[in-house]
């Protein structure tokens, strides 16, 4: 069966479009507002969906993000009800891919088979683990695989070649590239940057046949669109969100957010 991954990413491709992928964090700012705001991103348009598990110690958060874990976590929101949020989220569109971004020690408390198995029943498609090095997936990778779950990798500017290797020999679904060093956010970019950003797309691009996605520090159209013209294939953004979210205005400021992303998604 073709995975939900494949299937958006082709059909963008024939379409000339890249791909528009917001986050926000599970249960946040409560389980009713978390689903209003996931089905407010499908309702717009949204090429696919990556949701966080919150998390005690999310050290690849920067603070807006990590502050909705903290809110979320006190809340007493769990994974197995990030999971039941899953399941409502995918009834409502059952083609949009749903990647997670979880911490390993959670899969653990959870327990690693039960985890996968519980992920695949939600109708998850594809699962970054944050803190679990490639070198370490051999843990998880036949988990994965024999729920057809796609495990995420991120690459950064500065992974050497032959772990490059290693990470798209094992990647599905795309690669997470990590647009900037550090946490995420939405601090300005540089040009120097973007131009070095190229040459890491080319280097995977050159291992790998799946859609090269950027993430951390995209947070508007100009962004995106720098993205693009280093030749990612699409933009993961979720600090915007999660800040737009917040305001007393939520539900416009994030639509018109994510009609400016799609715009700079089709030019």
């Amino acid at each position: 069966m073709t995975s939900r991954y494949k299937k958006r990413f082709a059909e963008l491709k024939q379409s000339n479009l890249k791909a528009f992928m917001p986050f926000t964090v599970l249960g946040w700012p409560d389980k009713e507002r978390s689903l209003a705001l996931i089905k407010q991103m499908i309702e717009a348009g949204v090429s696919a969906l990556e949701l966080g598990f919150a998390f005690s110690d999310p050290v690849a958060d920067g603070p807006l993000i990590q502050r909705a874990d903290f809110e979320t976590l006190a809340s007493g929101f769990t994974v197995s009800q990030g999971l039941e949020l899953i399941r409502e989220v995918r009834a409502y569109d059952p083609e949009i891919p749903i990647g997670v971004l979880i911490y390993y020690n959670l899969i653990l408390a959870h327990g690693p088979e039960t985890f996968f198995k519980d992920a695949a029943e939600a109708g998850i498609d594809g699962v970054l683990i944050a803190d679990l090095p490639v070198d370490s997936v051999s843990e998880v990778e036949p988990l994965a695989r024999e729920n057809d779950i796609d495990l995420i990798f991120l690459i950064s500017p500065v992974t050497a070649p032959e772990r490059m290797d290693l990470i798209t020999s094992k990647a599905a679904g795309f690669i997470y590239l990590l647009s900037r060093l550090g946490v995420t956010g939405t601090h300005e970019r540089s040009n120097k940057a973007d131009s070095e950003l190229a040459n890491t797309v080319a280097q995977i691009k050159k291992r790998t046949a799946l859609p090269v996605l950027a993430g951390f520090g995209i947070s508007n159209a100009g962004n995106a669109t720098a993205m693009y013209k280093a030749g990612c294939d699409g933009v993961i953004s979720g600090s915007k969100v999660i800040e737009l979210a917040a305001k007393p205005d939520a539900e416009d400021q994030l639509l018109a957010f994510y009609k400016s992303m799609l715009s700079a998604s089709s030019s």
